[in-house]
This record gives structure tokens, sequence and C-alpha cells, in this order.
């Protein structure tokens, strides 16, 4: 039995493809490390979507391979989006590394450690269609908070998107399945689930019959005990149906937050990168949601710098943005990705997509402090997840705010707070774009 190493990058639906790998290993009676230095194989699940996810993957590769060369760890072991992009580059330009497993090819991470092991390379990449085989985790979130992965794939083919070519036709996996996942979960401790899947809003649609069963998926978690709170991620805005919508204004254990990417608002450019609907379409889909669930926190993403994009476009996009006042915005400057119809556009050059990338993020910071200003006098339920000791106190999130890629409410307590507990905090202030509060009592869960 060896001692094994993980390294996670990307997406929290590549962390989950992690946590399976972390269990697999585990049930063959390999040891987990939780740094790779002393590891006898060092796993390293990359990320290969956009130029600067490649670059961190490329930067823990070389960094693992000086640990190696200074003989403190052994094999190095590469998988996800970077080894399924670049089969054939990794191993010829990349000699430390030892093996590489596909996205397709995941599940057969005990037998690729052995492989290894017996000085043997490994270079496997089995079909990226199949559905998902079902498995244990090792959780490496907050024992409170846990990603809930209910699909794979994707079949919306965005102009300049290569996610359908590394990670398959969309595969939805069974409610069945996913229910007896969540219930182990909650079993476990977790009380806010994350729901996330390249398109959460198709669930389902590529069963038999073709139905939306997120509704139906979601209904069924608020079921569970255990469960508070539970977030959803990454819908597509035009498989946002009624149902959705009333299951979501319903439903107390929804929070009222909703990532809903729509990349820009220009009719030309969202149907040169294929991606359906108009901005008018948006407009009206984020007003029926903000009248139909009260205090309703958006989050979406724009790129900036994408093929079709002069002054005049990217003008508009500022505009809607100012109008819509979306409480959460990611500014992503345009990345032209080798084998994408979009890299083969004309497109602004790399500069100008980071200036207005720049400039919306400036807008954005504005609206974010009109929307904390709004928050102070509040009342609020916070989740905490844990206390600085140099700031002298704690610090969780509230409904609006998603762990990683949103802020934090910081507070104090006249009585200790547990990580993972749920309170009711005061707001009086908002420091550096992120609230801050007092306790006032615990929250009834």
């Amino acid at each position: 039995m060896a001692k094994i190493g993980f390294i996670s990058l990307g997406c929290a639906k590549n962390q989950v493809d992690c946590e399976r790998m972390m269990y697999r290993v585990q049930e063959a009676g390999h040891t987990l490390l939780q740094d790779p230095a002393g590891a006898d194989v060092v796993v390293i699940n990359t990320c290969g979507f956009i130029d600067s996810a490649k670059s961190e993957a490329i930067d823990h590769i070389l960094r693992t391979a000086q640990l190696k060369a200074d003989g403190q760890a052994g094999k190095i072991l590469v998988t996800g989006c970077l080894s399924q992009r670049y089969q054939g580059e990794i191993l010829e330009q990349l000699p430390e590394v030892d093996g590489i497993l596909g996205t397709g090819s995941y599940t057969q991470i005990v037998d690729a450690i052995d492989q290894l092991l017996a000085g043997e390379r490994v270079a496997w990449f089995g079909s990226i269609h199949t559905p998902e085989q079902e498995t244990g985790r090792v959780l490496t979130t907050p024992a409170h908070v846990a990603y809930l992965k209910i699909a794979e794939g994707c079949d919306n083919h965005c102009a300049y998107c290569v996610i359908p070519s590394l990670r398959g036709r969309y595969r939805s996996r069974h409610l069945d399945d996913v229910l007896y996942e969540a219930r182990l979960l909650a079993a476990g401790g977790t009380k806010e689930l994350i729901v996330v899947a390249q398109d959460t809003s198709r669930y389902g649609t590529d069963f038999p019959g073709h139905k939306r069963l997120l509704a139906t998926l979601l209904r069924e978690l608020c079921k569970i005990d255990g469960l508070h709170w539970i977030r959803i991620h990454y819908l597509y805005p035009d498989e946002i149906d009624q149902e959705l919508i009333d299951t979501i204004a319903q439903e107390p254990k929804i929070v009222n937050y909703l990532d809903i990417p729509i990349q820009h608002c220009n009719d030309a450019i969202l149907k040169r990168m294929h991606r359906r609907g108009t901005g008018q379409q948006l407009r009206e889909l984020f007003s029926q949601l903000r009248r139909q669930i009260p205090g309703l926190v958006l989050r979406t993403s724009i790129i900036t710098g994408l093929p079709g994009e002069g002054e005049a476009e990217f003008e508009q996009l500022c505009d809607f943005l100012r109008e819509q006042k979306l409480e959460r915005v990611g500014a992503f400057p345009f990345s032209p990705e080798e084998g994408t119809p979009a890299a083969e556009m004309e497109y602004p050059d790399t500069e100008i997509a980071q200036r207005r990338a720049g400039i919306v993020e400036e807008i954005q910071s504005r609206i974010m402090d009109g929307y904390n200003e709004a928050q102070i006098g509040n009342t609020v339920e916070v989740l905490c997840d844990g206390f600085d000791p140099q700031v002298g106190q704690y610090f969780g999130r509230t409904y609006a705010d998603s762990p990683e890629i949103d802020g934090r409410i910081w507070f104090s307590a006249e009585e200790p707070v547990s990580v993972g507990q749920f309170i009711l905090v005061r707001v009086d202030s908002a420091v550096d774009g992120e609230l801050v509060g007092y306790v006032v009592e615990e929250a009834q869960v």
C-alpha cells in the first residue's frame, strides 16, 4: 500500500471528481496525504478550460516535479481536463510526468496507480460519453458544505467553449442515485448543499421523455433532514421554466440565490456565440425572477472582448449591468481557445478585452457597494465558516454568498460560535466590500 497525494484544480465539478478518485484510492487501502511531499504518487487533477487554468495546472506540475527531483515525491499522475485536451503533448513536453488519465478514465485511478508503482507508464483515455459510475467521496470541503454534482458533460456547444470536447455529451445522474448521495452527505453533517453541473437546468432532459427534472429533484432534496440551505449554480437562461421558478419561490430551504451565466447581452454576439435567446429575453427573465422570488440575489459571468464586440456592443453591456444591478458578477477577458469556432473569428486584442473586464469590475464594485449599504441595519441568517485569530472575529456567509466565489460577513459574538452553526447577525457596517456585524441570537434551524 502506498501514500497518495492529491491536488485538485479548477471548478467544483472537477473537485467532486477528485473526491471520488480519493474515495476509490482509500477503499483500495492506500493512504491519502494532504500534502504532496512524501507521497509515492501525486495525482494532479487539472482544469484545461482557458489559458489561465492551463498555466495554473502546468505550474503545479512543475512544482511537483521539483519535489520529485528533490526526492520528496514519487510518481506524478495528471488527470482531468488538461490531460484530456493535450493527450499527446503532456508526456512529450513534460517528461517528469509518469502518467495521464483522461476525463473518461478517472474511474481507473486505482489501476493507474498500481501500474505506476510497478514502474510502467500510463496514458488511458476512455469514452467521455459514458454514464457516471456511482461511488463514494472523500470530502475536501468543510464538513458543513458539499457540492452535489447531478450531471456530466454539456450539449450547449457555445462557440468559445471546449467543455463538450473534454467532458462529452450531457449525462444526467439518475434521481435515486443523486438523492442517495445527498442523504449520505446530510447524515455526515452537510448543512449547505450546492447543486452543480455544466448546466443544472437541463437535468433530466437526456432521459426518455426529455423532461426537465431539476424542480422535481429540488423538491425531494428539500425533504432531507439536516439540509438547511440548498444552492443552485449554473442555470442556463432559456431552460428556466415556471415550474422551477415556483419551486424555488415555495421551498424555504432553497436559498434565493441563482447563478445564471449569460456571457453577454448583445443579440448579435449571443447568436454568433451559439447562445440561445436575446438581451430582451434576459431582461424579461430577470424581471420575472425578481418579481416572483423576493430578495433574490443573481450571479452571472460576463466575457469581455468576444468576437463582434466593438465599443458600441461593450457600452450596451455596461448599460445592461447598470440597469439590471446584478448582485454578483464575474468578468473574464475572452480567451481564444484552439479548436473552438470563436478562436477563428475576428475579436478585440487581449489588452482591450482585459481593459473592458476591468471596467465591468468597476461598475460592479459600485453596484456591490450599494447592495452592502442597503444591508446595514438588517438582521441576517449567517452560516459560520470559521474564526480568524488575527482579526479576532468570526466569518461566515449569508444566503447571498456562495463559498469561494463571493464575499464574507465578519461578526463578533459574546458566546462561542461553532463552525457550521447558523446564527442571526445584525449588520452594522461594510468594509472593503464585505459586511460586518454582531451575533444577536442563534438561528432556528
